[in-house]
């Protein structure tokens, strides 16, 4: 199998990634900001896709770049930096993860940006790998239970948890959009791919709701209604995907085994 560059391999997706890719056999790049002990089948090369350090030797022979690396802010900048050294570098295909909706959550006020800018960025990160005039996949997940779990936490130390009204959202398994993005590194580029989104859509409360259960606690919640057209927007079902929810481990599930583990310290 030809050299595979992994962004961001040792973040949430990431580090699902790599393995399955290791799994699978493939000779294996990760591009870090911070030094990593390598391991069978795995290279760690240290580079910043922000400051373009490293990414002209991290590029380098690969013939597919999987990127995994992102954030709210900057990962427009990071990814043109990638791309444009990748170009540099031959045409290797560049298969991005993206998120359910951001091509449908409207950014135009300080309200809406403070509360969904990362779906913003991510179509401007989208728009960056499309225009790159290198062979490309884009895969649109929706949040991944990682994600909804950390939320659910931090709201969850406050004594009343708020919770944004009638706003639906459909997570999923963070393994199981590692095991998509595989597929889709292993296979011809296929341009926006279809969504890949969970198995059942939620209410916001019924998240934390769960939430709460799973870790045998209580608290009062209290609705609140999120002005601005981006929230308008995800009440309408913006960030949902019905007609995609092709992943199989509920939340209820991932919170029984989060939960069992930690109470066996792992």
């Amino acid at each position: 199998m030809e050299p595979i560059l992994v962004t961001g391999g040792t973040g949430t997706l990431g580090k699902h990634v790599v393995r399955r890719l290791r799994d699978a056999g493939g000779d294996i790049r990760v591009l870090s900001r911070k030094p990593h002990t390598g391991e069978e089948g795995v290279r760690f090369l240290t580079g910043d896709l922000i400051s373009g350090l490293g990414v002209d030797a991290a590029v380098r022979d690969a013939a597919t770049i999987v990127h995994c690396a992102g954030g709210p802010r900057g990962d427009d900048v990071a990814t043109r930096n990638l791309v444009t050294a990748a170009a540099r570098a031959g045409r290797p295909h560049i298969v991005n993860v993206s998120v359910v909706g951001a091509d449908r959550v409207p950014i135009r006020s300080f309200i809406d940006r403070n509360a969904f800018g990362y779906f913003d960025m991510k179509r401007k990160t989208e728009r960056v790998v499309e225009g790159s005039g290198l062979p490309w996949t884009t895969l649109r997940a929706t949040q991944f239970y990682d994600l909804v779990f950390f939320v659910a936490e931090k709201l969850t130390k406050l004594p009343v948890v708020p919770y944004p009204t009638h706003s639906e959202f459909q997570p999923v398994d963070t393994d199981e959009v590692a095991a998509r993005m595989v597929e889709l590194a292993l296979a011809e580029p296929a341009g926006l791919a279809p969504d890949i989104a969970g198995p059942r859509a939620y209410q916001f409360r019924q998240l934390v709701r769960c939430y709460l259960r799973a870790a045998g606690r209580s608290r009062p919640m209290l609705p609140v209604h999120v002005p601005g057209g981006a929230s308008r927007a995800v009440r309408a079902g913006a960030v949902v995907a019905p007609d995609r929810a092709v992943g199989k481990r509920t939340w209820e599930e991932y919170l029984a085994d989060r939960f069992a583990q930690s109470e066996h310290g792992s």
